[in-house]
Protein backbone atom coordinates (compact mmCIF):
# COMPACT_ATOMS: atom_id res chain seq x y z
CA UNK A 1 0.00 0.00 0.00
CA UNK A 2 2.78 2.52 0.96
CA UNK A 3 4.17 1.80 -2.56
CA UNK A 4 0.98 2.45 -4.11
CA UNK A 5 0.38 5.88 -2.39
CA UNK A 6 4.36 6.89 -3.74
CA UNK A 7 3.58 5.95 -7.04
CA UNK A 8 0.06 8.12 -6.90
CA UNK A 9 2.31 11.51 -5.35
CA UNK A 10 4.74 11.14 -8.07
CA UNK A 11 2.21 10.79 -11.29
CA UNK A 12 -0.07 13.85 -9.59
CA UNK A 13 2.89 15.74 -9.44
CA UNK A 14 4.18 14.67 -12.88
CA UNK A 15 0.38 15.30 -14.09
CA UNK A 16 0.28 18.48 -12.53
CA UNK A 17 3.59 19.75 -14.05
CA UNK A 18 2.66 18.00 -17.46
CA UNK A 19 -1.12 20.17 -17.41
CA UNK A 20 0.38 23.29 -15.68
CA UNK A 21 3.40 23.33 -18.47
CA UNK A 22 1.20 22.95 -21.47
CA UNK A 23 -1.42 25.60 -20.62
CA UNK A 24 1.41 28.09 -19.98
CA UNK A 25 1.90 26.96 -23.90
CA UNK A 26 -1.62 27.45 -24.77
CA UNK A 27 -1.52 31.20 -23.18
CA UNK A 28 1.87 31.88 -24.94
CA UNK A 29 0.44 30.36 -28.29
CA UNK A 30 -3.18 32.97 -27.87
CA UNK A 31 -1.13 35.99 -26.78
CA UNK A 32 1.13 35.36 -29.72
CA UNK A 33 -2.13 34.93 -32.07
CA UNK A 34 -3.30 38.15 -30.44
CA UNK A 35 -0.65 40.49 -31.15
CA UNK A 36 -0.31 39.16 -34.75
CA UNK A 37 -3.54 40.21 -35.00
CA UNK A 38 -3.67 43.46 -33.60
CA UNK A 39 -0.98 44.20 -35.73
CA UNK A 40 -2.79 43.29 -39.47
CA UNK A 41 -6.03 45.69 -38.01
Amino acid sequence: MEKFKYWLKRLGIAGFLFFFIKGLIWLAIFLGLGEVLLDIF
